[in-house]
């Protein structure tokens, strides 16, 4: 495993349960996240900048496809999701038009981390256990790392 790739496990775990807040900003250490600050503050505690918003980190990176039973992601990839709330963006991806609700950094062994106002926070969770909710359909994997 790349050094990177270990450092976003350790930086990302250290903040489970920390508190959801949508439209969370920070200026030092973030008292709660939203999940796309999550992925903005864990990235950049890494060295790479990732934009603010989720349907602009979707922008970034090489796009993966992911195989069944998602072994060929790696730890760091970035899981985009449909949800209940989401963004169009039709400019950022060649005129397809693409739905990014929510988004979550994958840990390895079918495991993500992610921060979700149902789970009140920071949680570690199976890929499996989300896709199967109403509106959290994996619509896009991208890798930065």
């Amino acid at each position: 495993m790349v050094e990177k790739q270990i450092k976003i496990i350790e930086i990302a775990k250290k903040f489970i349960g920390v508190p959801y807040k949508r439209g969370a900003n920070f200026s030092g250490k973030p008292d709660y996240f939203d999940c796309s600050s999550f992925i903005h503050y864990v990235f950049k505690k890494i060295g790479v900048e990732l934009p603010r918003s989720s349907i602009l980190q979707a922008a970034c990176g090489k796009e993966i496809l992911p195989e069944k039973n998602f072994k060929n992601l790696k730890i760091g990839d970035l899981l985009f999701m449909r949800s209940d709330r989401g963004y169009y963006d039709d400019e950022s991806f060649n005129g397809s038009k693409i739905y990014i609700g929510h988004v979550a950094i994958y840990l390895g062994d079918n495991n993500i981390i992610h921060s979700r106002k149902k789970f009140g926070g920071v949680i570690e969770q199976k890929i499996e256990d989300l896709i199967k909710e109403p509106n959290y359909e994996i619509v896009l994997v991208k890798r930065v790392l």
